[in-house]
């Protein structure tokens, strides 16, 4: 049991602080820089018209983030309307996804893929949840059972899939594609690089903790099903 109680404790440790370490890196660098000539909008329609992109870019209050299904890249008020380095590096980051669209990169591809069919997946999970609890005084069988731990394995499972199949996808937007698009562009001087990394790291730790939370929920939800 105690084995159990760390382990529980360190999951949820683990899937915490690299949130936090995010927000502080995020907000550090959030400062306008007089070395970068444009608002994150600017360089979002530079890069777009460099790199032939077939996408269209708007504003959102719903987070940064690369839609491969509407191909849009959404980017923040805070980053579309300033020219911080945080702002150059997630528009440099979400570039990267539109590059991996481009590229039919698989593991995004899959991950579209999937999400796609989690939604139906997850409405039936909510749905047989809801009901399963009037057939049981009405049916008394043991598949009322099985269909109730599905639903629930099923709603607690798939975001556990989803983010750790996100991890290579966020690793390689920011690493192989965001960083040397930033560098070979002469974007960044050196320092500026170095600081960029750290905030495409944060970004990525997100996704991190975010594998972390799913997992966390879920090892939860096995411990109320063994009661």
């Amino acid at each position: 049991m105690p084995i159990l109680i760390i382990g529980f404790i360190l999951l949820f440790v683990l899937s915490s602080l690299p949130n936090i370490w995010t927000n502080y890196i995020l907000k550090k660098y959030q400062k306008p820089n007089d070395n970068i000539p444009g608002s994150g909008k600017q360089f979002a329609e530079h890069l777009i018209k460099k790199l032939k992109l077939n996408i269209t870019l708007e504003e959102t209050d719903q987070g940064d983030h690369y839609d491969p299904i509407a191909k849009v890249i959404r980017i923040s008020k805070e980053n579309y309307h300033t020219n911080s380095l945080t702002a150059i590096s997630t528009v440099a980051h979400e570039i990267g996804h539109a590059l991996q669209d481009q590229e039919n990169y698989q593991p995004l591809q899959q991950r579209t893929e999937l999400i796609q069919r989690s939604q139906w997946m997850q409405k039936f999970s909510a749905g047989a949840l809801m009901v399963t609890p009037f057939l049981i005084p009405i049916l008394h069988t043991p598949l009322i059972a099985i269909i109730t731990f599905s639903a629930g394995f099923i709603a607690m499972g798939i975001p556990v899939i989803i983010h750790l199949s996100t991890l290579p996808v966020e690793t390689d937007a920011s690493f192989k594609r965001a960083l040397p698009l930033l560098k070979e562009g002469n974007y960044l001087n050196e320092k500026e690089l170095k600081i960029a990394k750290k905030i495409l790291k944060a970004c990525a730790m997100t996704y991190f903790a975010a594998s972390l939370a799913s997992l966390l929920n879920l090892w939860k939800w096995f411990k109320a099903v063994r009661r």
